[in-house]
């Protein structure tokens, strides 16, 4: 995959509640292609979770460190490290992350990079400080894909591309003059199943990131469309309307042994295997209007999930199984709603939204919306508090899908 110039985020909303991290620059960090400090400033700041405080001095891992006088200027935490290039071209990066209100050391990393994964690594120490500090993992280190609709005439109008989580490092996967749509990650990262029409279709397309190479999974009479993986990757939910009206299919990741899940006279689509694998959620008119349902992956009578509203649509469930995510339409807008499945309880994180999928820590989510006037990329926090967003500087985005925790 090509590299390609990367997006631009802007901060819009913070915590209610925010941890003071002081961040230190790392010693020798001039020597490799990245400030290593600068972008787990920017992961931890992008959070919304953290106050960030430069230190706006050199601090190495080594270094025999004042922790009174930090916790002195309001720091609860403190990142050091340093930054070493080897013989072999790698470079090794130390962290530490010092508690300052206790004076203890709660964590400490040692790994060699290469220079093409140096931010990488910035991103991992990130997870780390976030998951010491907060007890949730961090998703600092993972990627996400979306379409790109270029406005000038080229090779490709449609671009499905990859990209780390804060925009950076964006590459090539697949692209074509014919839309592309749905993108979403195998569990294990490696794959992309996505739409693109071929011949004037919807159809069903498997990416390997690996290989470059994309086989065609779905292409039956009708359309082909809605993709979602097994959370084992073996298996893919798909919407196909081969009898007519569209219903809800389940196959083999590589398109063999499809299977009818449901079966009714009203349009059922977009499902989504719940965490365990042993539950659907998908959309269904068979009330009369859009709505969300549940049933066994093995079919049967579905129960209904949303009530309030007349359209609700595009279900996602967090990775825990324990949210999910919607689209419903309030005056005639379209707005991201999400409900704790245990309680009920809904709570509506943004305006202007289609598309979301959730981040593996289950704790954002990213959505298609738009900015400037063109179509744009935003992340929530599950709370509402956090937000910020992702725009290309010359081209429209949208279709996100948050890919997994990265081995």
């Amino acid at each position: 995959m090509a590299a390609h110039a990367q997006l631009r985020v802007d901060i819009a909303g913070v915590g209610n509640k925010q941890i003071p991290v002081a961040v230190a620059a790392f010693a020798d960090e001039a020597a490799g292609p990245n400030q290593v400090s600068a972008i787990i400033r920017a992961d931890l700041e992008r959070s919304g979770v953290f106050k960030v405080i430069d230190v706006q001095q050199t601090i190495a891992d080594t270094a025999n460190v004042d922790l009174a006088a930090f916790k002195a200027g309001g720091a609860d935490a403190l990142v050091v490290g340093s930054v070493q290039k080897l013989a072999d071209g790698r470079f090794q990066v130390r962290y530490k992350l010092l508690d300052a209100v206790k004076q203890t050391q709660l964590s400490q990393l040692n790994d060699a990079a290469a220079p093409q994964n140096l931010r990488l690594e910035a991103h991992r120490i990130a997870d780390d400080v976030y998951e010491k500090l907060t007890g949730v993992r961090g998703v600092f280190a993972t990627r996400i894909a979306y379409v790109k609709v270029n406005p000038a005439p080229g090779p490709h109008k449609y671009e499905l591309m990859v990209a780390d989580a804060d925009g950076e490092n964006e590459q090539l996967a697949a692209g074509g003059r014919e839309s592309i749509v749905s993108p979403v990650w195998s569990p294990d990262g490696s794959r992309l199943a996505y739409v693109a029409i071929d011949m004037n279709k919807p159809v069903v397309h498997v990416h390997d990131l690996r290989t470059g190479r994309s086989a065609v999974v779905a292409n039956f009479k009708g359309n082909n469309s809605a993709p979602a993986w097994s959370p084992d990757g073996t298996k893919l939910a798909v919407s196909l309307s081969t009898t007519g009206n569209t219903q809800i299919y389940v196959m083999n990741a590589d398109g063999s042994g499809v299977r009818r899940v449901s079966n009714s006279k009203a349009i059922d689509t977009e499902a989504q295997f719940s965490g365990d694998g042993q539950s659907l959620y998908f959309l269904s008119d068979r009330s009369g209007g859009p709505q969300i349902y549940r049933m066994s992956v093995n079919g049967g009578q579905p129960a209904r999930v949303t009530f309030n509203g007349n359209f609700n649509i595009s279900p996602r469930i967090s990775p825990d199984g324990t949210t999910l995510a919607w689209i419903a339409r309030v005056d005639g807008n379209y707005c991201l709603y999400a409900m704790d499945l245990a309680s009920g309880q809904e709570q509506r994180l943004a305006e202007g939204a289609t598309e979301p999928s959730f981040a593996p820590n289950g704790k954002y989510i990213v959505y298609a919306g738009e900015a400037d006037g063109r179509g744009a990329l935003a992340v929530v926090s599950v709370d509402g508090r956090v937000k910020h967003s992702l725009t290309a500087r010359t081209a429209a985005i949208k279709a996100p899908g948050w890919g997994p925790f990265r081995k």
